[in-house]
């Protein structure tokens, strides 16, 4: 009994974690977007002092947002994830062999690509905007911002399907594919209705 508790109460926890990295990932990569807009500021043209200075005043505000956001949201967001996560596995390690053969593993591979986006997202695109670098365009930005998505859409159909043994990974990457593809045509559609 108790351990079935322990379980159910680190099932609560890792979703939980797992709402809130995803909140703290999308709201993550808005900043950065909204960060890179502010090269669109002219400041060339008639009004370019004050444009100048709003420029500056918003570089520092997306810069010290951004590591707000990574540090209060993101990160404990994402070792509660993981911890709860892997708690669940260590009180019943049968998830392990339950359901589709696999379904776990993937699922985990999946959870640590997340890791790897977000770490990489600090690293090669939130530091160097810091110091005032813009590494990526606000468009790539937007499109990057789509990349947890994929990962919002697979990782629940894994845990649900995988588990009751109903996973097919061929109709997973198919699904994954398809909607990736409908997200970067809804991607380029609104950046052409927002050029024309």
């Amino acid at each position: 009994m108790v351990i079935s508790n322990l379980i159910l109460i680190a099932k609560a926890l890792h979703v939980v974690g797992f709402i809130s990295w995803f909140a703290g990932l999308f709201y993550l990569g808005r900043v950065l977007v909204n960060h890179a807009d502010t090269e669109n500021l002219d400041i060339t043209g008639p009004g370019g002092d004050r444009n100048r200075l709003k420029k500056e005043i918003l570089h520092e505000e997306y810069t010290a947002t951004a590591a707000r956001v990574y540090r209060i949201i993101v990160n404990p967001a994402m070792m509660i994830t993981w911890v709860a996560g892997l708690t669940m596995i260590a009180l019943n390690p049968g998830y392990l062999m339950a359901g589709t053969p696999g379904w776990l593993i993937v699922k985990l591979l999946f959870v640590l690509l997340m890791v790897v986006y977000q770490v990489y997202t600090r690293r090669r695109i939130m530091v160097p905007m810091a110091t005032g670098e813009r590494p990526w365009s606000d468009w790539q930005l937007r499109l990057w911002n789509e990349v947890p998505t994929f990962f919002l859409v697979s990782v629940p159909f894994m845990a649900v399907f995988g588990k009751i043994g109903q996973l097919n990974y061929l109709y997973l990457g198919i699904g994954v594919a398809v909607f990736g593809l409908l997200v970067y045509r809804g991607a380029r559609a609104y950046r052409d209705r927002r050029l024309g």
